[in-house]
């Protein structure tokens, strides 16, 4: 089908009112297929030696997870071979003490929170995670400061374990996996550094996931945020397998800390297992807890959101804190709740021993802050990427459930807000549900499909033209009616008055690339559109925000 100016494609979407039959959006000087390159963030060139050899590994970030994967099964990752690269370097995860979070969606952020809370009262701490925005150097934090490893230090401890990682590699037949390395290293790094305690983040799972060689005597806690149906497949299809799953980091007679709400029966799987290993639980969903999300305030540019945090548990271990007007810096109601799952955790901790007041609690929460987790540009991100006083909300979710916090999280800051979306997804998520959730909850002004690399590869990009699929699928099951406009003459204006797109209540579709749909998104928000904020969302993957992160205006 051929392209009519900005457009690839061209839809809009009514809404009981009949549109008219002039579509007044697009503009001459841009266009979606033809915009300049995007500059990524390069890894710093003392890496290179590094990159290079684990790139050589098997990388399921790129390739996709294979079914099974996750499973305690025949099909499932083989952790006999993570035990035994450990082995060769000294078991290194046995000199340090860990907190082990795993769930479906919350581990991230969970993580950050917990981590920052440690370090406010002075601790070192190592903190492991995935995936990474713009540099591997994410992924492993090191010391009280929270910043990523200085590429000297990995540079370095990789040089240093080289000869027996080749070894590793030889003695598996080359099956070692990028992952794999990747823990080696960073629990070898923990161990050299002697950090205080480490937060490692499970990749896949938990039972068969290459973190999970903590052993009892190390492990502080283990945490379970969440249980959903991302990766169903590969974690035996179905919500009772994944929580199956995800309860293999539960150790003997070590505390266990559930965020949720859980289903029911999902809960008392979870419970059971922990009942068997004689753990004792700690849920941050009881009834006895009071986590309040009160306003939404601003502080140098940057929007927080006041919260109370009361929790008194009861059952198994005894803890309690008030905290009040707790200011979080990563927003929502979902943010909240990983907020009291971390508090939860440190409350544990501290029932270890550990000493953590309430002042760190709450300072380690209010430092908390994650790239692209309901990531708002300041005002020169934006004019960085050429939008000067656009406001641009970046946000990695890409299930179903991130979908319906998204929504959640703009309604709470942006309850009048006109909205555009830039969305770009990996092949292997639910596409389909994910746009119901976002076209149910509010009304949008465009949505614009664009391709983001999926951990620098384009073998699980979505393509474009299959996510404008999705969302017209999502569009007719919601009872919205369709009408195809690409054949209409090409038109000078971006700028449709606000009265006229009132009376007209349709959506745009568009396909191209991601850059130009953002700035095409500016100017459908920009002069001409009356007292309202507009609002540019880019989501879908924490790829995409990887990709406008580390995009500059040429």
């Amino acid at each position: 089908m051929k392209s009519v100016g900005l457009f690839h494609r061209l839809s809009t979407i009514h809404r009981q009112i009949p549109a008219s039959p002039a579509v007044q959006f697009l503009k001459h000087s841009y266009n979606l297929d033809q915009t300049q390159p995007m500059c990524i963030f390069s890894e710093e060139p003392e890496l290179k030696e590094f990159i290079d050899f684990i790139d050589n590994l098997k990388n399921y970030e790129k390739a996709g997870v294979p079914k099974g994967a996750g499973t305690d099964s025949d099909d499932g990752f083989d952790l006999g071979r993570m035990r035994r690269l450990m082995q060769l370097l000294g078991n290194p995860q046995c000199n340090f003490k860990a907190v082990h979070v795993a769930g479906t969606k919350g581990k991230g952020s969970t993580a950050a929170f917990l981590s920052s809370i440690l370090r406010a009262q002075g601790y070192s701490v190592g903190c492991y995670t995935s995936p990474h925005i713009r540099t591997i150097r994410e992924r492993i934090t090191l010391g009280a400061s929270g910043d990523p490893i200085p590429a000297k230090t990995l540079n370095h401890h990789f040089q240093s374990l080289r000869m027996v990682l080749e070894k590793a590699i030889e003695l598996e037949n080359g099956c070692l996996s990028h992952f794999e390395v990747l823990t080696a290293v960073a629990y070898s790094l923990f161990a050299r550094e002697s950090v205080d305690i480490a937060v490692i983040e499970a990749g896949l799972g938990g039972a068969r996931d290459a973190t999970n060689v903590i052993p009892r005597s190390a492990l502080a806690a283990s945490i379970i945020t969440s249980i959903g149906e991302e990766h169903l497949d590969a974690l035996g299809g179905s919500l009772e397998s994944i929580a199956v799953a995800k309860s293999g980091i539960i150790k003997d007679g070590r505390p266990l800390v559930l965020g949720g709400p859980f289903l029911p029966h999902i809960e008392r799987i979870l419970r059971d297992k922990a009942c068997s290993m004689s753990s004792p639980v700690v849920s941050a969903s009881d009834t006895g807890n009071r986590s309040t999300l009160k306003s939404l305030d601003r502080m140098s540019g940057r929007p927080f959101q006041y919260c109370d945090l009361v929790l008194q548990i009861e059952k198994d271990l005894q803890l309690f804190i008030e905290l009040f007007n707790v200011k979080l810096s990563m927003l929502g109601r979902h943010q909240l709740k990983n907020a009291s799952t971390a508090t939860c955790a440190a409350l544990c901790l501290r029932g270890q021993g550990w000493e953590l007041s309430d002042e760190s609690i709450r300072a380690g929460l209010e430092n908390a802050f994650l790239i692209g987790r309901s990531q708002i540009l300041i005002q020169n991100e934006a004019e960085r990427l050429g939008l000067s006083g656009a406001t641009i909300l970046l946000d990695g979710a890409h299930t179903k459930e991130s979908a319906r916090a998204l929504a959640n999280t703009i309604e709470m800051a942006f309850p009048k807000a006109r909205l555009v979306l830039v969305v770009a997804m990996a092949n292997d998520k639910d596409h389909l549900g994910f746009a119901k959730e976002l076209l149910s909850a509010r009304y949008l002004e465009a949505v614009f499909f664009a391709e983001a690399s999926i951990a620098g590869e384009k073998s699980r990009t979505a393509s474009a033209s299959s996510l404008r699929g999705s969302w017209t699928q999502a569009s007719r099951e919601l009872g919205i009616d369709i009408r195809d406009y690409v054949n209409e003459p090409e038109v000078k204006d971006l700028n449709l008055n606000h009265a006229e797109r009132s009376e007209r209540q349709a959506i745009l579709f568009a396909e191209g690339s991601l850059m130009a749909s953002i700035k095409a998104g500016g100017q459908m928000l920009g002069p001409g559109s009356g007292c309202q904020t507009g609002v540019i969302v880019v989501t879908g993957s924490l790829h995409i925000v990887a990709a406008v992160l580390g995009s500059r205006q040429g």
